[in-house]
């Protein structure tokens, strides 16, 4: 089983073949839905080409700094290996970590204008008081509390301070702000006043960017706003990628509606990523496990993604990733939207190999992107975990007799190092001391062991280095509601119906096939703090996507 897997080290992979992966396909107007996956990466841009469930072809190019040439160059050269036209295609999605690389690395960031209704409640917690420094003096541009809000139960904190928001936004604009997030106590319950507050900030302000906590659709409210004020920093930038992708699609005559996966690995249209960029957050290792998924057939696993600096490892869960449970923090500030559970590592194909004080260290310094020309293998200087790989596990990668002559306890240390790093990790996220299997995506998986404690198999799909992009091109469309019901006012039966409804409704108006959308998420968490007999329900559905909205 595990040689089998891991024949990658003795065959490169042929990402131009095609695999015969016939399952389950899905009509449409007679012919078989064709598709385009692409992941913009910070180093590569990859894309595939899928025939309902058929992987037609692969390729990877290297990301451009302006986005598009590098989108064009993996587009076209995965529908020369298909042997398709533009006219052949039903949609293309893409999978990206623009957004995200952004916000961490402080960058193309826009100040924002904070308008809260909570008043009087919620002061003692202004915006932003929990941002790190850097990050506050880029983005908090002008910050206010107003009158309005709800409680739990719906009803008004106070009525909404109309005057205020206007006062508010003329100061704004004052300041020169171009981009405002309103947030609201309890707004997931009730949009309304959020709602009023945009129109107002729209009658003064016509040029501006406006984002609403509700699009979060998550109870809690400093969190919310975080995400709120988060995503407002970054619609300026969102606008130029959307427009980048969609200037590629033009030149490569293109017309088809084109999809751009978010983080909890299902699709947003393109028009709502430009006004919601936050979302796609964590896609990139999100679409990999469903990547991961779909070229195994396996639907709970552990995976395993290796990339040139960095692994992230998450969990299967059903054929979806694990969500995790508690607060994500994204560039040091706390946010409640849907993030993957992932643990990430500073060790990847590049990671950097030296001995320190006598211990053989592994990363977490990489020589990244520049393998190619720093990695001994390929004639550099620096020796990378993927020199270790072909000198200690025979992979057929770049040039194996530059390594024959490294000091055979160095490598065998080396490799024992790499080996307690993702056993260690992989333990971490299991949730019981049973044997798991891990699947190994990413470029980096050649330097695992074919034999790994605690793990009961090891597969290594054929593709595995484009499994984001599967993942993308994979991709159903979601709805998710969170919101409270008074089980005293209502049954149990009624409140659960009512929220998958509603989460229903939702994926529908995103462009999701009214028949056969179905509950993967459901969680009930009783309010005891409360009175009475309040419960939060907090309900996700997905389903494949309208073959009306492909063509």
């Amino acid at each position: 089983m595990v040689g089998a897997a891991l024949e990658r080290c003795s065959a490169g992979p042929d990402v131009g073949s095609r695999i015969a992966t016939q399952i389950l396909h899905h009509l449409k107007g007679g012919h078989l839905l064709l598709r385009i996956g692409v992941d913009v990466g910070g180093t590569n841009t990859d894309a595939v080409v899928l025939k309902d469930k058929e992987l037609l072809a692969a390729v990877k190019r290297s990301t451009t700094g302006d986005i598009e040439s590098g989108v064009i160059a993996a587009i076209a050269e995965a529908m020369r290996q298909a042997e398709i036209g533009a006219d052949d295609l039903d949609s293309v999605m893409i999978g990206t970590t623009q957004f995200t690389n952004a916000f961490v690395e402080r960058r193309n960031l826009t100040p924002v204008g904070v308008i809260r209704l909570a008043f009087p409640t919620s002061t003692a917690v202004p915006p932003f008081c929990d941002w790190p420094e850097s990050l506050n003096a880029m983005v908090h541009g002008q910050s206010v509390i107003l009158g309005g809000g709800y409680e739990f139960d719906g009803r008004e904190i106070s009525p909404l301070d109309e005057f205020g928001i206007r006062e508010a936004v003329r100061s704004f604009a004052a300041a020169g702000l171009k981009s405002v997030a309103i947030s609201c106590a309890f707004a997931p319950l009730n949009v309304g006043m959020e709602r009023r507050a945009g129109e107002i900030v729209r009658e003064e302000m016509p040029e501006a960017s406006i984002t609403l906590s509700s699009a979060f659709n998550r109870i809690g409210l400093i969190e919310r706003e975080n995400a709120t004020a988060m995503n407002a920093s970054l619609v300026d930038l969102s606008r130029h990628v959307v427009a980048s992708f969609a200037s590629a699609l033009r030149d490569l005559d293109i017309s088809v509606p084109f999809f751009i996966s978010q983080n909890d690995g299902t699709l947003m249209r393109a028009a709502d990523v430009a006004a919601l960029p936050v979302l796609t957050f964590a896609s990139g290792p999100t679409n990999s496990i469903r990547g991961a998924a779909f070229l195994t057939g396996i639907d709970e696993a552990i995976v395993v993604d290796i990339g040139g600096t960095t692994t992230d490892i998450g969990v299967l869960a059903g054929g979806f990733p694990r969500e995790s449970a508690v607060a994500v923090e994204i560039g040091g500030v706390r946010t409640n939207f849907r993030m993957p559970d992932i643990l990430s590592i500073g060790l990847g194909g590049g990671s950097i190999v030296k001995r320190e004080e006598g211990d053989i260290k592994v990363g977490p310094q990489s020589v990244g992107y520049r393998i190619r020309e720093e990695a001994l293998i390929f004639g550099g200087r620096t020796l990378t975990a993927t020199d270790i790989a072909v000198a200690g596990r025979n992979c057929s990668v770049g040039d194996r007799s530059r390594v024959s002559a490294l000091d055979r306890p160095l490598v065998e240390a080396a490799m024992k190092r790499i080996d307690a790093l993702l056993v260690e990790s992989v333990d971490r996220m299991k949730t019981a001391s049973a044997n798991v299997p891990v699947i190994l995506v990413g470029g980096g998986a050649i330097i695992v062991s074919s034999d790994m404690e605690g793990v009961s198999e090891i597969q290594v799909p054929r593709h595995s280095e484009v499994a984001n992009a599967v993942g993308a091109a994979i991709a159903q469309i979601s709805g998710e509601i969170d919101t409270i019901f008074d089980y005293g006012a209502m049954t149990r039966e009624e409140a659960l119906r009512e929220a998958e409804a509603q989460a229903t409704a939702q994926a529908v108006a995103a462009g999701a096939a009214a028949r056969g959308i179905s509950v993967v998420e459901r969680e009930e968490l009783p309010l005891n703090y409360l009175p009475g007999n309040y419960v939060r329900v907090r309900t996700k559905v997905v389903g494949n996507l309208n073959a009306v909205t492909c063509r």
